[in-house]
């Protein structure tokens, strides 16, 4: 049997980060099997359903690198199939139309819960013939569902406990739990890994999968995501678009390790690089119960993937920020070097960016409290010995200039850091950088010097009469 699993969203906004882990569930149990990984677009709520939010799913597939072997696959592109499959039903005596007014329903349901009764449709229509109005599925009136979940165990509900779904409405448009398992049986999808606020649809699918004389897939329902308050994760929780982790500075990289461990464990592991994933993801290893979500963790381990990650694969998610803040990294050192210089204390990618403008850019004013601590009077005068001396240099070494600094130092009988914090906020507008050395080679001699002349008369006006 080839396994194939299949990532099935609306098209009614963002890709959130708990849709972004049923993906990520089924794209990985796909890879370590062996079997291919299909991506659906459910988009049959033609009020609520957009271009935009299919571009947006896109998007956030693509940059968390999750791709799919077939599909993309439209559910509006298959009505005839509903349409055919609701026929079929009809004929064989497993669904009818309803006529029952809005009205009726609500009134049916009240007298039900006045009784402390389970609110269900009754069945009134189900003898009637009619031929027109909503289409309901007959659902068997005995015995029970069992749902051998791969995740949370065994699952009985009995049938009494269902009621007569609609599966296609008064306008002839197929319901969510028609398509969905007309479709998972057409594309043949062996494992169904979904979120288990889903549980509650799976007895009615298997009911309609058996009306059909299909084949049952397997099927995992992995627990929700919370929030730090223990409600379901939302927007008042933080971020919770995909893409939005991507405009704060976070590797996509980062974001599946954390995604992979809410709901799934492999001993004490916590950090997986995309292909251990692969080689140790199995339904087994998921948790029965809900998962919180922390930022602070992710946070955490975003900075262990920009510390450790190939400086290469950081640049060319880091070059998007620069672009995004207006930087033209073509104006300055190469990319690699910079995320080499500042991934120590940079826990994302828009905090190494804004950290690193004065490479690229130069600064109009240096930073208030730097200015006033280091540039006291007489600076210029450290300045002009450390510009002398760096001129002279034919190669412009980090080593050999770091050399000049500590012999500055030494000469004009200072601390080293009267000597390189001077010369620290003189090159880069602030009191914070890389090493002086790093600094001084990514920013290259041109640009050093320029700002160095820059600060000395800064420092005499400054500090004029």
């Amino acid at each position: 049997m080839t396994i194939k699993t299949r990532f099935a969203p609306s098209p009614t906004g963002y890709l959130h980060v708990g849709g972004a882990r049923t993906a990520l569930f089924s794209w990985l149990y796909a890879r370590k099997q062996g079997g291919k990984f299909v991506l659906r677009i459910e988009d049959t709520d033609l009020e609520r359903s957009t271009q935009e939010s299919v571009d947006a799913i896109f998007e956030g597939m693509e940059w968390l690198g999750l791709s799919h072997d077939e599909g993309p696959f439209y559910q509006t592109q298959r009505f005839d199939r509903y349409k055919e499959i609701i026929q079929q039903l009809l004929e064989q005596g497993d669904a009818y139309h309803c006529t029952c007014s809005r009205e009726e329903l609500d009134q049916l349901r009240e007298q039900q819960k006045a009784n402390k009764e389970k609110p269900r449709y009754n069945g009134k229509c189900k003898a009637e013939n009619h031929s027109e109005g909503v289409i309901r599925f007959k659902n068997p009136v005995d015995g029970d569902v069992v749902i051998n979940d791969l995740v949370k165990g065994e699952i009985v509900v009995s049938n009494k406990e269902l009621d007569d779904l609609i599966i296609a409405r008064s306008d002839g448009t197929p319901t969510y739990n028609l398509t969905v398992i007309v479709d998972d049986m057409d594309m043949q999808i062996s494992h169904v890994i979904r979120g288990d606020d889903h549980i509650n649809n799976t007895p009615r699918q298997i009911n309609i999968l058996g009306a059909l004389d299909a084949e049952l897939p397997k099927y995992a329902h992995v627990p929700m995501i919370l929030g730090s308050d223990g409600a379901r994760l939302s927007k008042r929780h933080g971020a919770v678009s995909v893409m939005q982790y991507r405009d704060e500075g976070f590797l996509p990289d980062a974001l599946l390790n954390y995604l992979v461990r809410l709901g799934w464990s492999h001993g004490d592991q916590e950090v997986f690089s995309v292909e251990e994933m692969i080689a140790l993801f199995d339904l087994d290893g998921c948790n029965v119960s809900a998962s919180t979500f922390n930022p602070e963790k992710l946070l955490w381990l975003n900075h262990q993937y920009i510390m450790n990650s190939e400086p290469e694969h950081v640049a060319k998610h880091l070059e998007w920020h620069m672009d995004n803040q207006g930087l033209d990294v073509a104006n300055g050192p190469a990319l690699v070097e910079v995320v080499k210089a500042q991934r120590e204390r940079s826990k994302t990618l828009v905090e190494m960016a804004v950290a690193s403008h004065y490479f690229y850019k130069d600064f109009e004013s240096y930073d208030e409290k730097a200015a006033k601590k280091n540039f006291k009077q007489g600076t210029d005068n450290v300045l002009q010995v450390l510009m002398d001396a760096f001129s002279q240099e034919a190669e412009w070494n980090g080593d050999k200039l770091h050399q000049i600094v500590l012999d500055t130092a030494e000469t004009m009988e200072l601390k080293l850091g009267k000597v390189a914090q001077p010369l620290r906020v003189a090159v880069s507008g602030a009191g914070v950088s890389p090493a002086i050395d790093v600094t001084l080679s990514l920013l290259g001699r041109e640009k050093t010097l320029t700002r160095m002349q820059k600060a000395i008369e800064f420092i005499k006006e400054k500090n004029k009469g």
